[in-house]
């Protein structure tokens, strides 16, 4: 068979590719992990009993548009990441923002805070258990967006595992919102960005593996 011929065969029956294909993935896989924490939510945390009295304040807002932002800004790199040559720097500007913007908010908090508010600040009452709450309602996100990652394209592995993590931990933390009676800056600029780092570090681990071609 000539070459002609052998390149003809191959690409017999090949259609063009949807270029929106890839985003979509990713989005049925972070709303079904969205869907499937919040039964564990539900089951084994609970609605904060004070949540309407938590709208209210503009902390909850400031809170939840935070963890927003990281998902939307994660699953942009998430994109990019399972493209191959895509630029990663737009991506970095994006991540890097709502996290400045929160640590900026946490020190004012702490400058004009006394030594006995600080610690209050920045432990609440739920220190020790919101990171792991965090990551556990990120779980099913987690192994999703690796599925959706691995039928796509991805070259820098370690990145694209990372970047379906911090995915995961932004949607677990939204979740997560519904529960946690903490709205301090402080709080939240430690305890759910640790929260939200743990799958970013599982994702990075299992990507080497789990996203290779």
């Amino acid at each position: 068979m000539k070459t002609d011929d052998l390149i003809n065969a191959l690409a017999a029956g090949i259609g063009p590719i949807d270029p929106r294909a890839p985003a979509r993935r990713l989005l049925a896989a972070a709303t079904a992990g969205v869907l499937l924490a919040a039964p564990l939510l539900l089951g084994l945390l609970g609605l904060n009993r004070q949540l309407a009295q938590a709208t209210a304040e503009p902390m909850f807002w400031v809170k939840l548009a935070f963890v927003v932002a990281v998902a939307a800004a994660a699953f942009g790199a998430a994109l990019r990441t399972a493209t191959p040559g895509a630029s990663l720097r737009q991506s970095g500007i994006g991540l890097a923002l709502p996290f400045a913007m929160l640590w900026l908010l946490a020190a004012a908090a702490l400058a004009v805070s006394s030594p006995a508010e600080r610690t209050a600040l920045l432990f609440g009452d739920t220190w020790l258990a919101c990171p792991l709450n965090i990551a556990l309602l990120s779980a099913p996100a987690l192994l999703l967006a690796l599925a959706a990652m691995r039928s796509l394209a991805p070259t820098r592995l370690r990145l694209a595992g990372a970047s379906a993590g911090l995915l995961a931990g932004g949607l677990g933390a939204i979740v997560y919102t519904l529960h946690c009676p903490e709205l301090a800056a402080p709080f939240l600029a430690a305890w759910y960005v640790l929260g939200m780092l743990i799958p970013t570090a599982i994702g990075a681990a299992l990507g080497g593996r789990l996203l290779r071609w």
